[in-house]
This record gives C-alpha cells, sequence and structure tokens, in this order.
C-alpha cells in the first residue's frame, strides 16, 4: 500500500478556489449562477420572503383574542425566605416584603407558598396563599390575612 493510494480525506483535499479564469471550471459567476438577488454578495434572504409579493402571514385575517395583557401576575415568596429574614413576632406585609428587597416588584400582589418550614411565630398579609402555606403558618402558630 502507497500513501498517494490512499483515499483523500476532507483534511488532504485542497480547498475551492473560484473565480480563476474560465478554465478552471468555476470561473466567470463563481458558481453563484447567472444575475438575479442570490449572485449578489451579502444575499440574506429570510425563508418567509416571497419576492416583494405580499407576504402569506399578512394576507391572512387575524383571529383569536389572547387574554394575556390582562393576566394577574403575583409576585412570590416562599416559607425559606419568611424563616430567613423575619424574627419571631414580626409583620410580614407586601410593602415590608419590598422595602427590605425581597421581592423586586409587587405585580398584581404577593402569595405565599409552602416551600420550606416555618419555626416562628408571624403574621404574614398577603394576597393570596397556597392551602399548605396556611397550615404551616398556624401551625407554627402564626397567622395569616388575606388583604
Amino acid at each position: 500500500m502507497r500513501l498517494e493510494s490512499l483515499p483523500k480525506t476532507k483534511e488532504l483535499k485542497s480547498r475551492k478556489r473560484v473565480g480563476h479564469g474560465p478554465g478552471s471550471g468555476m470561473g466567470k459567476t463563481s458558481t453563484h449562477g447567472e444575475k438575479g438577488q442570490k449572485a449578489r454578495s451579502g444575499v440574506s434572504i429570510s425563508a418567509w420572503f416571497q419576492g416583494g409579493q405580499s407576504p402569506l402571514y399578512r394576507r391572512l385575517p387575524k383571529r383569536g383574542f389572547n387574554n394575556k395583557r390582562f393576566e394577574t401576575k403575583y409576585a412570590t415568596i416562599n416559607l425559606s425566605d419568611l424563616e430567613k429574614f423575619f424574627n419571631d413576632g414580626d409583620v410580614v406585609s407586601p410593602e415590608i416584603l419590598k422595602s427590605r428587597g425581597i421581592i423586586k416588584k409587587q405585580l398584581s400582589g404577593v402569595k405565599v407558598l409552602a416551600n420550606g418550614e416555618l419555626s416562628k411565630k408571624l403574621t404574614v398579609k398577603a394576597n393570596r396563599f397556597s392551602s399548605v402555606a396556611v397550615s404551616k403558618i398556624e401551625a407554627a402558630g402564626g397567622k395569616t390575612e388575606v388583604i
């Protein structure tokens, strides 16, 4: 077996040199075909472009209704956060949470979730509570108040 008889791999192949005269087979148009938008340099045509014709997504009517604009979003806080940031007997309200930087935005209100354990006796005022969070707060001797 001789080295020159081995099949050429990708690393050994020389790169395609376009635009080197008509004798190379890749001269004149440099493998870009004849005239047109795609033969020009810097071409990037989006997949949905239809040659200047009014595109399909604009020809079809708008349908349906999306209620996302009116949804209520709550800033959430876990019991583990209340355990970490508050002392026994404290009152927790959305204004205190925001002033201490525990929540960034109040949004439509604050919802207390039951992730983590609570051993301190707290009075928690919030817009919503998960049912497990209420039972954990009351088991620790605290109170829940819906605003």
